[in-house]
């Protein structure tokens, strides 16, 4: 059976845009980017023709590897922002007609993450 959705295969012609918030744009003066640098930087992105932004890892981390040892999936690293400073990045970029793809690294889980510390 063939799905024919053109929907599906929207990524072959995308212009996708990755970003790593910690040094995308700092917007609370600390010096550290944040999601709201993203969302301050949409119209820019939408500006460039950006059909999705990709965004790298900006999950609770102890930045041992540049944030990719996760703590927490399903955070936000508070010195990045919160669950709603996402939450209103992601509707601006929807609202610009952008997806969001977030990386989920879980080969790069931290030893600070409660799956590995229960394995332990």
């Amino acid at each position: 059976m063939t799905l024919n959705n053109t929907h599906a295969d929207w990524w072959k012609q995308a212009v996708v845009y990755q970003v790593y918030p910690r040094s995308f744009k700092d917007v609370n003066g600390d010096g550290l980017g944040d999601i709201a640098g993203v969302t301050d930087r949409i119209p820019y992105l939408k500006e460039l023709g950006v059909d999705a932004i990709w965004l790298s890892p900006f999950y609770p981390s102890e930045l041992a590897d540049g944030g990719y040892d996760v703590i927490d999936y399903r955070d936000v690293d508070p010195r990045l922002g919160t669950m709603d400073d996402f939450d209103a990045m992601a509707a601006a970029a929807h609202e610009a007609g952008m997806k969001v793809i977030v990386d989920i690294v879980p080969n790069h889980t931290s030893d600070g993450h409660v799956w590995f510390q229960e394995a332990l």
